[in-house]
């Protein structure tokens, strides 16, 4: 009879391996066994880690989508020369990815050839006003 002041002896609960063998199973090189286990455990230990990452690069990409309204998406081929280079600044760490690298670029090169562009607007002024000079003249012919 159990005395409710008395804690009962609990039997400590059998070992479970995580890693369980059917009897029939256990005739075989107990080395390949132990060498299986070994890697069925390495990979179930990385699992959340890896669960951890996976949540960390969604985190991103959600991030990464909430902000891309602000900018502009262009595809442009590259020859394989510039992809190498757009990849070294991405695996150098400089950059999160070739896309981010090639804006970077190409606004810097905007920068340097801020003479051809302060040219280029002038001529599409001057487009524009000979546009307009047309069109007045279309629209001043006689009744």
């Amino acid at each position: 009879m159990s005395n409710p002041y008395q804690k009962e002896q609990q039997e400590s609960p059998e070992t479970v391996d995580d890693l369980m063998l059917r009897d029939d199973e256990t005739d075989g090189d107990s080395e390949e066994r132990t060498r299986t286990a070994s890697s069925v455990r390495d990979i179930a230990s990385r699992i959340p880690e890896s669960l951890s990452a996976i949540g960390r690069d969604i985190s991103r990409t959600i991030e990464r989508a909430m902000h891309a309204k602000d900018d502009y998406v262009v595809a442009v081929k590259v020859s394989p020369e510039t992809q190498e280079k757009l990849e070294q600044l991405v695996q150098s760490g400089i950059f999160r990815n070739r896309a981010e690298a090639a804006g970077f670029l190409v606004e810097e090169g905007i920068k340097t050839q801020s003479a051809l562009f302060d040219r280029v607007q002038q001529k599409l002024a001057e487009i524009e006003r000979l546009r307009a000079e047309l069109r007045g003249m279309i629209n001043d012919k006689p009744a």
